[in-house]
């Protein structure tokens, strides 16, 4: 065997990726109302349950200049209850799949979470397994679910089935979510 055969493999390649994209015989250009904007997709919502676990004020978009695609989201939830408080940080990557205004929501990420309750009240919520005080803890979180998100801005919508897990717990969870597309 010719013992330069990886050069010219090596070679070859670099051939075919500089050449490969000017030799396509036509060229599809997407619908502006399916994925390409001039400007990235950017949402704000909020979420009851979901990765915020009881309430949280989100921000979402896209990383390109479309409406489909990988994108991301942060939020912070808080509520207080007869001097307990719950404090959340949900933030999640994620790829929306689908046409014009409707998609499907896969996401990956992770939600830190601090519960403060009076030193005489247990916290009986799994993630914290009956601590007393102030506890803080990183739960994982998934997103599978249904997002409208219209194309030319206004009333968005989400429904979501979100697991939820740390080391030693797995919790099936749900969130609905309304907010607002930016155009």
């Amino acid at each position: 065997m010719n013992r330069y055969w990886p050069f010219k493999f090596i070679f070859c390649l670099i051939i075919y990726f500089l050449f490969s994209n000017s030799l396509k015989a036509q060229s599809v250009k997407p619908l502006a109302a399916d994925s390409s904007l001039k400007t990235r997709a950017q949402n704000v919502y909020v979420e009851f349950a979901g990765p915020g676990l009881y309430f949280s004020a989100n921000y979402d978009t896209r990383f390109s200049k479309r409406r489909d695609g990988i994108g991301g989201r942060i939020g912070v939830g808080y509520l207080d209850n007869y001097g307990s408080s719950f404090t959340s940080v949900p933030v999640q990557l994620n790829y929306l799949l689908g046409k014009k205004s409707k998609y499907f929501e896969a996401g990956l990420g992770a939600t830190w979470v601090y519960f403060r309750a009076p030193g005489n009240v247990y916290s009986d919520i799994i993630y914290f397994n009956r601590t007393r005080g102030g506890n803080s803890t990183v739960l994982g979180t998934m997103t599978f679910g249904y997002r409208y998100q219209p194309v030319d801005g206004g009333f968005s919508f989400r429904a979501s089935f979100n697991p939820l897990f740390n080391s030693s717990n797995f919790e099936p969870y749900v969130g609905i979510s309304l907010g607002y597309t930016f155009k």
